[in-house]
């Protein structure tokens, strides 16, 4: 009786709701190939103005599909296998769903950063490309009490800080860093068509120098690249949209006409940058058939330990980093001296 009694309760307690979510692979697309867009099956990307080459094998995006929301959390047993299981993770759901943030605050944000990203993935690729067109840092908000405030205002483009071009974020980021909190820093913008030269004194924030603004890049692109990829948030397809544009524009298979697979954010300065969720991408791409992996290298703490067996991965900072690893690969070279993950 006690026993029937301590099973029911047990079945009870493990359907209850419980406080996470569950992040698994989800669907994998290849950049170089087709997804379902309004009801129809077209290419992600589309060039259509300028010329295109073949292309061979899959350079493929990889997702994370969660399972659960706040009004439809999962239930204990599904939570306890996906502790069980290393292809899934666990997630709080405080953590994936902020409080007082709304599904369509988040999904807006998501379907913003998706935008920005595929801006920044044809920039980057195109100035790989040697392509020449306005790159323009435009202030996107002030941080109320910054040292910026009441001297820039949005809109206002960045053309230069002490002297220093700039036309990418990271660069605007290095030469704050250079000048320091110490002094003013010279700062060039055209504000209406006008060119003009303020001061602007960094401060710290967590350690970092910063002017107190929100950036946001304007691109003038010599010809059009459409992105075409439904149902995807988020920017970190950024690296993996760059790779396939650059071989959709130049002649060859710039994969070796290999399947391979990565992740990444990428400016349009060819930095790639962290993303979540990358042991299941892993995953997702072991799946789907790939035996390359490009992963940020500011991943590889969560990388190590964890790559699925026939798997390998290699750690990228840059673009130029991945179209080396790209040259090994596409031309069966010695890929044992690309950088990869390592414990510490």
């Amino acid at each position: 009786m006690l026993l029937s009694i301590a099973f029911v309760i047990l079945i009870v307690l493990g359907v209850a709701p419980a406080p996470y979510v569950i992040d698994q692979p989800g669907p994998v697309y290849n950049t170089l190939g087709t997804a379902e867009h309004d009801g129809k099956e077209v290419p992600l990307i589309t060039i259509p103005d300028e010329k295109t080459y073949p292309t061979k094998g899959a350079l493929d995006l990889l997702t994370v599909s969660q399972v659960g929301t706040p009004s439809q959390r999962p239930d204990w047993f599904q939570v306890v296998a996906a502790w069980a299981d290393p292809t899934r993770a666990v997630i709080p759901i405080d953590v994936a769903f902020p409080p007082n943030v709304t599904d369509e605050q988040v999904n807006k944000q998501s379907q913003a950063q998706m935008t920005d990203s595929q801006e920044d993935a044809t920039a980057a690729a195109l100035v790989e490309l040697g392509y020449d067109f306005p790159r323009n840092v435009t202030v996107a908000g002030l941080t109320q009490g910054s040292p910026a405030e009441g001297i820039l205002q949005d809109g206002d483009i960045i053309t230069s800080l002490d002297g220093t071009k700039i036309n990418d974020v990271q660069a605007l980021r290095d030469a704050v860093a250079a000048n320091g909190t110490s002094k003013p820093a010279s700062v060039g913008i055209q504000r209406g068509g006008v060119d003009s030269t303020v001061s602007v004194t960094p401060t710290t924030v967590q350690d970092t120098p910063v002017l107190g603004i929100g950036v946001h890049m304007d691109y003038q692109f010599p010809f059009t690249v459409t992105l075409q990829l439904d149902s995807v948030g988020g920017p970190s397809a950024g690296q993996m949209f760059a790779l396939g544009i650059i071989d959709k524009l130049t002649p060859g298979f710039l994969n070796g006409g290999q399947h391979i697979a990565g992740t990444g954010t990428i400016d349009s300065a060819g930095n790639v940058g962290p993303i979540g969720g990358i042991r299941q991408k892993m995953f997702g791409a072991k799946d789907a058939g790939a035996r390359w992996f490009l992963a940020p290298a500011t991943n590889c703490d969560e990388v190590v330990g964890h790559v699925p067996s026939g798997l390998t991965v290699f750690a990228v900072k840059t673009l130029d980093d991945s179209m080396a690893a790209l040259k090994a690969i596409s031309t069966k070279g010695d890929t044992s001296a690309l950088p990869t993950c390592s414990a510490g």
